[in-house]
């Protein structure tokens, strides 16, 4: 999606942050009150999911992540969780760039920015756009780490994240 004010982006190459938030920024120059951005890591450990709520969990290491996508079907699927933003919070511009391929530990992932005219719909939107990419964005996900390699999909946790909105 590349509208001009709404632009997804799913590539291997990395990313400038610094870039995206003034090319953002000069999409609504004179109406934007607030940008709020976030930008993903990939993790260098993972939890089993029956450490998630333990107060010291036990952390299996992590190498890389390997994010596979269908060309296409990836780019609607964010275009669609956009559009359910932009029918709830008014959004002058949003950017959101989802890495694919191979990454390691500590690399940027995901980001996602967001320009309204007021914090409070930037905040929201910013956080709806998360947590629905980690649910309805079309990725796969293998991770490698310390006990081998194994394929990833969303937690509970991601979901009932979702369900909050």
């Amino acid at each position: 999606m590349d509208n001009g004010q709404h632009q997804i982006v799913v590539s291997t190459a990395d990313f400038d942050q610094h870039q995206v938030y003034t090319e953002l920024v000069e999409r609504v120059a004179g109406q934007v009150g607030a940008v709020v951005t976030f930008v993903g890591l990939v993790r260098d450990y993972r939890q089993s999911p029956e450490d998630v709520s333990a107060a010291e969990p036990n952390r299996i290491g992590v190498q890389t992540l390997t994010l596979e996508h269908y060309p296409g079907m990836t780019e609607k699927s964010i275009k669609k969780i956009v559009e359910q933003a932009c029918e709830r919070w008014p959004l002058l511009a949003t950017h959101v760039i989802h890495r694919v391929g191979e990454l390691k530990a500590s690399e940027q992932i995901v980001m996602v920015a967001v320009a309204s005219g007021h914090r409070g719909a930037a905040f929201a939107a910013a956080e709806f756009i998360m947590d629905y990419l980690k649910t309805d964005a079309v990725f796969w996900k293998k991770e490698q780490g310390e006990q081998g390699a194994r394929w990833i999909e969303s937690t509970a946790e991601d979901h009932q994240r979702q369900q909050q909105w």
